[in-house]
């Protein structure tokens, strides 16, 4: 089991024909993904089936790819089914194809589009909490969500994860690769990663995951990782203290960010004195959550934190 995509999930890609669209469709259509469709307006009809290389794609069972490419999200919808979007769209049209997925009726909306405006985001949180409850936003300018062995979506090097039972969500996409590769190399394996992003405005967060790892059967403890700038940290904190029953390690960046100033991420910036790495790590502490001193001791820490509960 795992959580929000299986091998079962019907993905589509916004943004198909574009270089990094193609690129990465193809990987993902590699890695054994169930990729029904892609979508550009004005190239309905096309077939998708070869990388920017040139480079026929194939499935894991060695057949040729062949993607159908529609116009728009309700026309892929309506022909193939579509569970999942992935969405490689530019910065001035993200907001727009984040919209049309859920108003399409996709009901897990995957954006690794990055340089979203934030009045734009601020926009499409509000309509899809008023008009789509249904649907699941995991970004901006994220690396996307895997299940192990069934379904990738998005930017991640499919070939680091291994299925198991460890569940990982983070701001930061190459801290999750780093947790995922200690993490394959202890042996244990993981059961979904997910990509929250680091913008300031997103749409998953820490607890929506924290509560699907709590819930799912075959997630045995959760990995966090967190960075400096707003409050995600410590809310997250504060329910895995009153809710969470499996254990989590953390770890926080920025710890030696200098004040005021904005690392890596647009979300990553500490305003007022709030959002220092002390902070989190406190409240993290606090709420009997194993913190990592640094991101090579993040195996070392989800195995304390399992240990610790027997």
């Amino acid at each position: 089991m795992s959580i929000f995509v299986n091998k079962a999930t019907r993905v589509i890609c916004q943004g198909i024909t574009g270089r990094h669209g193609a690129f990465h469709s193809a990987r993902c259509i590699e890695y054994g993904t169930n990729f029904v469709a892609g979508v550009t307006p004005g190239k309905g009809g096309l077939v998708f089936d070869k990388d920017p290389a040139g480079q026929v794609i194939k499935r894991p069972d060695g057949s040729e790819a062949k993607v159908p490419i529609f116009n728009t999200v309700a026309d892929a919808a309506h022909e193939v089914g579509a569970d999942a979007s992935m969405i490689f769209v530019p910065p001035a049209l993200a907001a727009d194809a984040i919209l049309e997925a859920a108003d399409a009726g996709v009901k897990l909306i995957c954006c690794i589009t990055e340089g979203i405006p934030v009045m734009d985001m601020v926009r499409v949180k509000a309509i899809l909490e008023e008009r789509y409850p249904r649907s699941r936003l995991i970004g901006p300018n994220c690396p996307g969500i895997i299940t192990p062995g069934e379904c990738k979506i998005g930017i991640m090097p499919g070939h680091i994860h291994r299925p198991g039972r460890i569940g990982i969500v983070s701001r930061s996409g190459t801290l999750t690769y780093e947790a995922v590769h200690q993490v394959t190399n202890m042996g244990l394996g993981q059961s979904t990663c997910v990509g929250i992003g680091g913008d300031p405005v997103n749409g998953t967060n820490f607890i929506d995951c924290l509560y699907a790892f709590n819930n799912d059967p075959n997630t045995d403890a959760v990995i966090m990782i967190g960075e400096i700038g707003g409050n995600a940290e410590e809310r997250a904190a504060q329910w895995v203290a009153e809710n969470m029953h499996k254990p989590v390690a953390a770890f926080i960046a920025g710890r030696t960010a200098p004040p005021g100033k904005r690392m890596g991420h647009a979300g990553a910036i500490i305003s007022g004195g709030k959002g220092t790495a002390e902070d989190k790590i406190k409240a993290l502490r606090a709420a009997g959550i194993t913190v990592a001193e640094s991101p090579a001791d993040l195996g070392k820490a989800i195995k304390d934190a399992m240990a610790a509960v027997g």
